[in-house]
């Protein structure tokens, strides 16, 4: 079946709450607005409960079946923070607060969810109970794990959850998912490199830091090219250098930040050790010393096979047979529903955003004819997962 009848009529209604979400940006676990509007909107639909404050902004809604025989709990999970971007659209609802947008559409995810959890509360149409996830610091702050140590999973006894995201490029009424790993871990390195600071004319009197960090960054590509198995995948990158202050001293310490991506718990392992073996030995050879602060981030994103096949099979009802890509390459970039899928059976699926600018880019904007279809696949999910007796 295609996109459902009532959430069509919905459409309009979801884009003005998720315009006003976009002109009101929120970061991190300060989504005080926004998870009071959801908190609101969640008790006015009439769902069966409504919980707030779960890692500090998160919100819950719980909605029953017309029955509940199968005893089954399936939650949908949706992300409610911006980024710290300064917006470059001429939208009417651009952004009010300098600094911060919706550049990577949490603004259509909370919209989306709380659409479906309308939908749902009129109906019932189900044998089972829905859990609507709002959760905020998806962005670097790791609000899903603060969720679970929070004891979401266990409070509402989801048994299964999913999460979806918006994907520009990927055509409007179209999915893209896979089995697997589907999105990376992203840990983080800081590396100190001190060595002996010397006149720029006397090099020989000191130990160059720059020198030195040159090297380490040139070693670190050897990890991805020498070190992992070509089959599998890894990014090292370093993205920060800071020594010196002027052009004619040779620094005594120079500073490395970068990010290092996985899709392999095994890889993440083997790159952290070679990282540190790497940077230590080449600091070594030039007499200089290393210290090495290493931060293991969100894990890998690993789509539950069973509860693939399964949204997949809801995705075709909505959007077609070949409008369901299923076989998409998994993505170097991060998502904390990973925390999520760690702890109970899931999936995580992209909807098409269309032809527009990136996810984190200035000029990025959710696309509302999207929403139908992100809407009717969370209804559908619920109602074929806990099917009507």
């Amino acid at each position: 079946m295609p996109i459902i009848n009532r959430i069509a009529d919905l459409t309009d209604e979801i884009a003005t709450w998720r315009r006003d979400f976009h002109e009101n940006p929120e970061l991190l676990f300060d989504v005080h607005r926004t998870a009071g509007i959801v908190a609101d909107k969640l008790k006015a639909f009439g769902c069966d409960e409504v919980v707030t404050g779960i890692a500090q902004t998160g919100v819950v809604g719980v909605i029953k079946g017309r029955t509940n025989a199968s005893g089954k709990v399936i939650g949908l999970r949706a992300d409610m923070d911006a980024l710290p971007i300064e917006e470059a659209t001429d939208l009417p609802y651009k952004s009010k607060t300098p600094g911060k947008m919706h550049a990577c559409g949490h603004d259509g995810h909370t919209a989306m969810l709380l659409g479906a959890a309308k939908y749902l509360a009129e109906t019932r149409n189900f044998d089972g109970t829905a859990i609507m996830i709002f959760q905020p610091a998806e962005e670097g702050g790791g609000g899903g794990d603060a969720m679970i140590k929070d004891g979401l999973m266990e409070r509402f006894g989801v048994q299964e959850v999913y999460g979806m995201h918006n994907m520009p490029g990927l055509p409007v009424g179209h999915f893209a998912i896979k089995p697997g790993p589907i999105m990376a871990a992203a840990d983080r390195f800081s590396i100190t490199i001190e060595g002996k600071g010397a006149h720029a004319a006397r090099p020989h009197d000191g130990i160059d830091t720059i020198l030195v960090a040159s090297h380490v960054i040139t070693a670190l590509q050897s990890v991805a090219s020498r070190n992992v198995d070509p089959l599998e995948s890894v990014v090292v990158s370093v993205c920060s250098i800071k020594s010196g202050e002027t052009f004619n001293v040779i620094p005594q310490t120079a500073e490395l930040l970068g990010t290092v991506r996985t899709l392999s718990p095994a890889v993440q392992d083997l790159a952290e050790d070679r990282i540190r073996g790497i940077v230590d030995g080449v600091c070594a050879a030039f007499g200089a010393k290393a210290s090495i602060t290493y931060w293991r981030g969100y894990p890998v994103t690993v789509n539950d096979t069973e509860k693939t096949s399964f949204i997949v099979d809801v995705a075709k009802q909505i959007a077609g047979e070949n409008a369901v890509d299923t076989g998409v390459q998994p993505m170097m970039g991060s998502e904390d529903f990973s925390f999520m899928l760690n702890e109970r059976p899931g999936a995580y699926i992209f909807v098409g955003n269309g032809d527009t600018a990136g996810l984190h880019h200035p000029a990025y904007n959710f696309d509302d004819e999207a929403a139908p279809y992100g809407v009717s696949l969370w209804a559908k999910v619920v109602e074929a997962g806990m099917p009507a007796r």
